[in-house]
């Protein structure tokens, strides 16, 4: 091997092990992207939400996440040049990630599912403003919109009891025949569907099937028939 080679095969050694060592570069599996239903979150919600809530799914966040053990949570991250959001992502994230809960105050939201999501995310999330420009382009243009997916199915919000397959079924068939990850809360004999959550790899380009990190029956369950949406 010449010198050119050899300096090449360090120079690829030293920055796989500066990518290893990174303080969030490898610390997750697979990135899900959570929505929220937003009538059920308020109705489930340990405050009431202080303005009428709109009858979609809109965005909770985008978690950097492992199939085993303890999702990454509040990493460190690079200062950058910039540390608001960019303006121009503003009016979009009001429609598809609003405060559900206050929407006098949206930036305090954004703001918590960057400091303990979003700073995970290294090397597929690069920065603070990619994080939600990386989001809108997944609601958005991909149509991960669950929203858009159940009504292609023909399930609106019309507060119908629903089986769990027909839910399942209408949303592998947007996400490629992969298992999406269904949130349900009773109240008063009352199952509703909370959040929904479709999973891609580690670079966020493929959709895969969301993990049972929790299998068996928790509070979180939805049951086989009777949920309502």
């Amino acid at each position: 091997m010449g010198i050119t080679g050899m300096i090449y095969m360090v120079t690829m050694v030293f920055s796989l092990i500066v990518l290893i060592l990174s303080p969030s570069a490898a610390k997750y599996d697979y990135l899900q992207f959570t929505q929220q239903y937003q009538p059920a979150a308020c109705k489930f919600h340990h405050t009431p939400c202080k303005d009428p809530p709109d009858k979609l799914f809109t965005v909770h966040g985008l978690w950097p996440s492992n199939f085993n053990g303890p999702d990454p949570e509040n990493c460190k991250v690079k200062p950058t040049a910039s540390q608001t959001i960019d303006t121009s992502l503003k009016p979009q994230l009001e429609i598809i990630w609003p405060n559900v809960f206050n929407r006098a105050d949206h930036e305090s939201f954004w703001q918590k599912q960057w400091d303990k999501h979003g700073t995970c995310g290294s090397p597929t999330i690069i920065d603070k403003n990619h994080y939600f420009e990386t989001v809108i382009r997944m609601y958005i243009t991909e149509k991960q919109n669950v929203s858009y997916i159940l009504s292609k199915a023909n399930i609106n919000p019309d507060g119908k009891g629903r089986t769990r397959k027909d839910i399942q079924i209408a949303i592998r068939n947007s996400t490629n025949d992969k298992e999406p990850k269904l949130k349900c809360q009773t109240k008063n004999g009352i199952t509703e569907l909370v959040e929904v959550s479709l999973c891609s790899n580690y670079f966020g380009k493929n959709f895969i099937n969301c993990p049972n990190k929790t299998p068996g029956k928790t509070r979180y369950s939805c049951p086989t028939n009777d949920i309502h949406y």
